[in-house]
């Protein structure tokens, strides 16, 4: 059996990589494994920390900012046709994370995600997603999607604490961790990086389902995320809101993708007129000629 390739891409990530590194060992207990980084062009010194904290790692320089999924596929190529367990540097793994996701990958399942705990958080992460839609798009803008998250027609958000407590299948997970087998690795082929950033892995994951290899939740494997740039940033949070929609543009017609775009610019809309900034700039993305070519 192929070591289990841990998968990073890199961008200027010379402040998080010490921690996750420092994590690893602990993370991959019980595997055999191979540290595997892209790095998209950093400017700061994260290939001199990998170089000097993880010396055995295999870095691929990309060359550029080539975004996370081109990254992830430069990484792939380094690697066998194995299990792939890709992740954020921003993410710490708990004692035996990787092990129990590897475990729970076959039968049916091509993709396994962990609990996910924001950091300096006791309760888990609302991580797993439920396809997008029209109505769901809508019941999020006129009652928030924490509130409509009760409501599995009105919601992406999966608010259940149950379905966190047990194995859970959804559409798509957050993305910041997950566990990929080599046969839907095969099956799936490359990440699409026509999404430079965000949506890369709801593709990826909604591709696999169509493919018969579902997304399911490990409650017994754990790690901390640190990111959540994109609910403060402007410019991060339009990104994340056009991709959206390019993506259910994909994946429907002309007249469907029309009505998901009005809900989401209702959504964002509403929340602009409050004084929400990244609410501002998302509604000015998704206006721009030619946002969604």
């Amino acid at each position: 059996m192929s070591p289990v390739a841990v998968i990073v891409v890199t961008w200027n990530s010379a402040k998080v990589l010490p921690g996750f590194l420092a994590a690893l060992p602990e993370g991959m207990a019980g595997l055999d494994w191979r540290l595997v980084v892209a790095d998209n062009d950093s400017a700061d010194d994260t290939v001199e920390v990998l170089h000097e904290l993880a010396p055995d790692a295999t870095v691929v320089q990309t060359g550029r900012n080539a975004g996370y999924a081109a990254g992830v596929n430069a990484a792939l190529k380094a690697v066998d046709h194995g299990v792939a367990l890709i992740c954020n540097p921003d993410i710490r793994m708990r004692q035996g994370c990787a092990k129990r996701l590897v475990d729970s990958l076959g039968d049916g399942v091509g993709i396994a995600v962990p609990l996910l705990y924001e950091e300096g958080r006791d309760t888990p992460h609302h991580s797993l997603r439920r396809e997008s839609s029209v109505l769901r798009a809508l019941g999020e803008a006129v009652i928030g999607n924490r509130r409509a998250g009760r409501f599995p027609r009105l919601s992406e958000l999966v608010t259940d604490p149950g379905a966190y407590r047990r194995p859970t299948r959804a559409d798509w997970a957050t993305g910041a961790l997950m566990a990929v087998a080599a046969d839907c690795r095969a099956a799936c082929g490359p990440w699409d990086e026509s999404f430079f950033l965000y949506s890369e892995e709801t593709e990826y994951c909604l591709r696999a389902r169509d493919l018969g290899y579902a997304t399911q939740l490990e409650p017994s494997a754990e790690a901390v995320h640190l990111g959540g740039d994109s609910q403060v940033s402007p410019r991060l949070w339009s990104l994340l809101t056009v991709n959206r929609v390019r993506l259910y543009r994909r994946r429907h017609g002309a007249v469907a993708t029309a009505c998901f775009r009005a809900a989401v610019l209702l959504r964002e809309t509403s929340r602009a007129v409050l004084g929400r900034q990244a609410s501002r700039a998302a509604v000015a993305a998704l206006l721009r000629p030619g946002a969604l070519s």
